[in-house]
């Protein structure tokens, strides 16, 4: 039993190293957020972002600096925000990410809300190796609907 409980430790410890060499969650929720807003109107403003995030402007201020510093966005204060390419992509793979995921939960018969904000908790912390076999079952299963229809019927 000793092994079992040090392997779990060691796996806890592993999982915490790789999220410190990540961007942070909150970072890519940002990124998240931006790429939304520009898509919709074009650019995203530290209001927009404020009103999505649900935090004051001023932190805000604070997190768009901290993206700017480390080559994410483009930002002037008092004008619109765009990512730049880095933040594009990584935006775009929190995307990618989120759609398997929403789509594999709904396939589970889980209702799109409760679908969308536990895909919302859980999309950043994925291995994207991980990602990569849950797209290939995904894919499996909408090519064998009959499948997923016995799956809901247990």
């Amino acid at each position: 039993m000793k092994g079992k409980n040090s392997k779990r430790l060691d796996s806890i410890k592993a999982a915490h190293q790789v999220e410190r060499t990540r961007s942070s969650t909150r970072m890519e929720d940002y990124l998240e957020v931006i790429a939304e807003l520009v898509e919709l109107k074009g650019y995203a403003t530290t209001l927009d972002i404020s009103r999505y995030m649900n935090v004051s402007a001023p932190s805000v201020t604070k997190m768009l600096q901290r993206l700017d510093e480390n080559g994410f966005l483009e930002y002037e204060k008092y004008h619109g925000i765009n990512l730049t390419e880095k933040g594009t992509e990584i935006a775009e793979g929190i995307r990618q990410k989120h759609g398997i995921l929403l789509e594999f939960f709904e396939m589970l018969g889980i209702g799109y809300d409760t679908a969308s904000q536990d895909t919302e908790g859980i999309e950043h912390h994925l291995n994207p190796k991980t990602i990569k076999q849950l797209r290939k079952f995904v894919t499996f299963l909408k090519a064998n609907p009959k499948i997923i229809d016995n799956f809901k019927n247990l």
